[in-house]
């Protein structure tokens, strides 16, 4: 007789990756789409394009501040109910943002869309490491692992579109319909999760600790990749978030239950997978940020032709979706972790020697084997994290691998920006050059080759668990 454990994925289980991919490309987008619709929204606000960042930096504080949470709120209450307001928060806010007639307005719409985001992703998460059995797991995460990749770089391009085409306001718009297909799929395909029999009062000392952690982390490294306040106060900023981290692991020693659960770095996979892991994920914040430097200061192209181009990326993505399983499951996590972190790191690297004689061809190339192998290091990370989990660990695991990877990206363009500046100071001047990108492209992709040090310090039989035989 079939093992119950063996049986083929019900169709919950089939459309259940679709829902939280689509939640977490809603997410990724609005990271990143509103760039490129700086100036067209700052003219219709009365606001100029320079105070127009922090709707940028509101939203990413938001969701750092409210992910350690997200856990603990959807043991407490429900993640199919947590997970449906989530979306419907965002949804609603969506509208409030194109809708908004000042400044003030758009602001504090995006603080509230980005609690929405932060509660979305992390507790459909939660549904679906909870739901699916592990076995399966591979196929579902590496369908999710998708659009973490596909929103960096589609964000950019799409908003040039929109904002060319339609107007700013279609940014915010086009969450609506996805939003309430979302809301409708989950009622009709996603039953409630069993209720754990004990759930513990929410930890407010870490709650507030771990937010000024987050936001301070989040909002110093954003403020050096992308030009904000001067960098004293950028680093006083990071320096703050490093103390309040400090104090947080001091009081989550004492806490019987933490908000963040700082044993699970004990499990060697879910270790591997968070701190090696976000060495590789540097890739995901730097890679468009320092493409659109190098093509449009560098090279001299437009928005829109840069923004195609760095979308050549994600297509490599896809199509690593359906080889991805086959690879893990062929040749183990270990080595493909530890050598495939190699590849990505030097598919970094090769960059660097992009120049404006460059055959398109070969530039697109590299492009679409670089967003190959990251999208087989992701999702190899992603599932990697939940292998050694408990069923009951999840909520916690889940909440603390979203907001590793949260600073992980910001990180990455902070590393980059750093690297440029370094770059530009080497040379005494102010000005930037395309040297100084390939520069940022070189420091990215060693230290996600450095990740293959830790990967391949990793059991053998590491994720086992995961594996197809």
């Amino acid at each position: 007789m079939t093992s119950p454990l063996l049986e083929p994925p019900t169709p919950a289980q089939r459309i259940l990756p679709f829902i939280v991919g689509c939640a977490l490309l809603m997410q990724m987008l609005d990271s990143t789409v509103v760039t490129t619709a700086l100036p067209a929204m700052a003219r219709d606000l009365g606001s100029d394009p320079i105070s127009m960042n922090i709707t940028i930096t509101s939203y990413l504080i938001a969701v750092a501040m409210f992910v350690p949470v997200s856990g603990w709120a959807a043991d407490r209450y429900g993640a199919r109910k947590v997970f449906i307001a989530a979306i419907v928060l965002f949804t609603l806010s969506s509208l409030t943002c194109a809708l908004s007639n000042s400044l003030t307005q758009l602001v504090i719409s995006r603080v509230v869309q980005g609690l929405g985001g932060a509660m979305m992703v992390p507790v459909g998460r939660i549904i679906l490491l909870r739901t699916i059995p592990k076995h399966n797991l591979l196929k579902a995460m590496a369908f999710l692992s998708m659009p973490a990749l596909i929103g960096p770089m589609a964000g950019p391009p799409l908003g040039g579109l929109l904002v060319t085409y339609a107007s700013w306001h279609w940014i915010f718009l086009i969450n609506i319909p996805i939003g309430m297909l979302g809301v409708w799929l989950i009622l009709r395909y996603v039953k409630e999760l069993p209720a754990e029999a004990q759930i513990p009062r929410l930890d407010i000392v870490g709650f507030l600790l771990s937010a000024v952690c987050m936001a301070a982390l989040v909002s110093g490294f954003e403020s050096l990749g992308h030009g904000g306040p001067a960098a004293w106060i950028s680093i006083a900023i990071i320096g703050t978030g490093l103390l309040t981290g400090y104090l947080y692991v001091l009081h989550a020693r004492r806490h019987p239950n933490p908000i963040i659960d700082l044993t699970l770095l004990r499990i060697p996979t879910f270790r591997a997978a968070v701190l090696a892991g976000n060495l590789c994920r540097f890739a995901v914040g730097a890679t468009p940020y320092l493409l659109a430097l190098l093509l449009q200061i560098g090279f001299g192209m437009s928005a829109l032709s840069a923004g195609l181009i760095t979308f050549v990326g994600a297509i490599g993505s896809l199509l690593m979706k359906m080889a991805a399983p086959r690879i893990l499951n062929r040749w183990g996590y270990r080595n493909v972790l530890t050598f495939n972190a190699l590849l990505t790191g030097a598919s970094l690297a090769a960059c660097a020697g992009f120049t404006p004689e460059m055959p398109a061809v070969l530039m697109l190339g590299i492009l679409l084997i670089g967003g190959f192998f990251r999208s087989l290091q992701f999702t190899a990370v992603n599932t990697l994290a939940y292998a050694d989990i408990a069923h009951a660990g999840m909520s916690r695991a889940s909440s603390f691998a979203a907001m590793a990877q949260q600073l992980g990206i910001s990180l990455g363009v902070g590393v980059a920006a750093e690297a440029l500046n370094l770059s530009m100071a080497w040379r005494q001047s102010d000005t930037l050059i395309a040297a100084d990108v390939m520069v940022g492209f070189i420091v990215i992709g060693v230290l996600c080759a450095l990740a293959s040090l830790a990967f391949w310090r990793l059991s053998p039989n590491a994720g086992e668990t995961l594996r197809q035989r």
